[in-house]
């Protein structure tokens, strides 16, 4: 039993994320992560080292849930994919949901210079895995003819991360579902526009 923590890990590190997302990392306090988890000081630094040890593996659970929900997106196109994406994501009607409304990840990236190093990159890495998910998926668009074959992949790649984001931020800056579900079409129909555009020879309205 020596060296184990005599606690619930993962119900500890999903109620410091809740803390982290509500408050920022630099605004959550010990006394709140304590209060929170229900562990002592003691044992949260026993276990996590301190505040930044602790907000890193809570950011680092945050990350894999958010790229295995969206892994998770089933469509019988790579464009039908991207649609089921930005819409798995939209809040849901009428409801109110007890999570934090926006992105911890765009929070944390907001205050990059007060995290700490470790804290950084796992940010950068995070939002570059998102990324990377989606160019991954534009970029079988263009191989199965989806998408023209001299498209930028990396250059849309960012302008759906820029969607993904606002769909996941702005509940909290009073957009409701119905129109966030017209940004997200609007992403879509962009698609068609990047196709009419390229094969005209042109370039997308």
């Amino acid at each position: 039993m020596s060296g184990k923590p005599q606690f619930d890990e993962p119900a500890v590190i999903a109620a410091a994320l809740d803390v982290f997302w509500r408050h920022g990392y630099t605004g959550a306090s010990i006394n709140q992560l304590t209060t929170a988890t229900g562990l002592s000081r003691s044992s949260l630094y026993q276990r996590f080292q301190d505040k930044d040890g602790l907000f890193q593996e809570a950011l680092a659970a945050y990350i894999e849930r958010v790229l295995q929900r969206a892994s998770a997106v089933r469509a019988d196109t790579a464009r039908g994919r991207m649609q089921a994406l930005l819409h798995e994501f939209l809040p849901a009607e009428g409801s109110r949901s007890r999570k934090p409304p926006g992105c911890l990840l765009a929070r944390s990236c907001s205050e990059l210079v007060d995290l700490p190093a470790a804290g950084q990159s796992l940010v950068i890495a995070g939002l570059k895995r998102q990324r990377t998910m989606l160019e991954d998926l534009l970029q079988e668009a263009i191989a199965n003819g989806e998408l023209p074959p001299d498209s930028d992949a990396g250059a849309l790649s960012w302008y759906y991360l820029g969607v993904l984001q606002s769909i996941l931020n702005l509940p909290a800056a009073g957009a409701t579902a119905a129109q966030l579900r017209g940004v997200a079409e609007a992403a879509i129909a962009a698609w068609a526009e990047v196709v009419v555009g390229k094969r005209s020879g042109g370039q997308p309205a």
